[in-house]
């Protein structure tokens, strides 16, 4: 009996998370990009950083949304109602298990950034690596892993930091905090440290927007985004935050990671206040596009989002391994490419399959 209570919790989670997951968009105004792109209060990033309007009745709150969620018949439209425009596409899946060595990224002296697997991403900085959103094992039946590891974990470069973008299951997770917990120190936003301590982890250092960790030779900024987080859909959502990662790295160049995000007006604000070598957006689970796009980036708004932003490169994670949405799991990047071609911005493009690596 005890075998079957994961599948039950995961089931039940999977319900509980889809009532939850999105939310309705607040309207905005324009303003010149450097001043920032304000909302209704017309207040910058770090006003409404500074001033907490995403910390509401002990919890959080996105700025970008009215707050108000999808109801239970929105869920039940798209799982039992909905017609799945994408279904006749999963024939061409694969499952591709990803081997990786790691002997060259050991040795280069410089940079170098790792997509082993889903938003799973290893920075290696010189004479440090930074881990973001370690999901080594896959996720709870009955989610499909398309890109299982080939290789030992324990062969990867021990990480001197993890960085969590969000709670949700398939960004953070408890094997992989395991696993690391009692080398690395984790980053997180706020609201993660007595989790990450259940699972293991020894040091957590947890950041609010615009708060940083230096370690004298790098330093990492949690930057807003518009989302959400939940990991009890009986404790409800947002008891602790999200956020994207600015890292500026010891070896020099700046990298943005998006973590989940919807798009919102706000990148040229971002883009304004920092130069940003590389983006890593996670594009994956956008379809279908009235349900998601509250919660997910799609490959047409992440290009205007990289313009945004200003940013020299682009590179997209969070496709290829779980199909959490209506899309297969290989279009993200297929349409990424047409996106990226048709706006001239190919050159810009990395395009990074699982396993590979991109070494600055």
């Amino acid at each position: 009996m005890r075998a079957f209570i994961p599948y039950v919790f995961g089931i039940v989670f999977i319900l509980g998370a889809a009532f939850f997951w999105t939310h309705l968009p607040a309207s905005s105004q324009d303003s010149g990009p450097c001043a920032g792109r304000k909302t209704g209060r017309g207040m910058t990033l770090r006003e409404i950083a500074g001033q907490k309007l995403h910390h509401r009745d002990g919890a959080f709150a996105d700025p970008w949304n009215s707050g108000g969620r999808r109801r239970f018949l929105d869920v039940l439209k798209w799982k039992l109602f909905s017609r799945n425009e994408f279904k006749h596409l999963y024939r061409y899946e694969r499952v591709s298990p990803v081997d990786i060595d790691w002997n060259p990224v050991r040795r280069y002296p410089g940079l170098s950034v790792t997509f082993i697997t889903h938003a799973t991403v290893l920075i290696r900085d010189e004479d440090a690596s930074l881990l973001i959103d370690p999901v080594l094992d896959g996720l709870f039946w009955p989610i499909k892993n398309f890109t299982p590891l080939a290789f030992d974990a324990s062969d990867m470069p021990e990480p001197d930091y993890v960085l969590i973008t969000h709670g949700h299951y398939d960004h953070l997770d408890a094997g992989s905090t395991k696993r690391f917990g009692r080398r690395s120190q984790f980053i997180t936003p706020s609201g993660y440290q007595e989790l990450l301590w259940k699972y293991g982890a020894e040091t957590v250092h947890e950041l609010d927007w615009f708060d940083s960790f230096s370690d004298g030779s790098r330093e990492i900024i949690l930057l807003p985004c518009s989302h959400w987080t939940m990991r009890n859909p009986i404790t409800g959502p947002n008891t602790a935050l999200w956020g994207s990662y600015l890292i500026r790295t010891k070896t020099g160049p700046v990298i943005y990671v998006s973590g989940d995000l919807s798009y919102f007006d706000r990148f040229e604000e971002v883009g304004c206040e920092f130069d940003i070598d590389l983006a890593i957006f996670n594009l994956g689970a956008y379809e279908p596009r009235w349900f998601m796009k509250h919660s997910h980036i799609n490959p047409e708004e992440t290009v205007r989002a990289f313009r945004e932003l200003g940013a020299k490169r682009l590179m997209v994670v969070h496709w290829g391994t779980f199909r959490l949405g209506d899309e297969p799991v290989y279009l993200p990047r297929q349409q990424i490419r047409e996106e990226m071609d048709r706006a001239g911005l190919s050159d810009r493009l990395v395009d990074l399959r699982h396993g590979q690596t991109l070494f600055f």
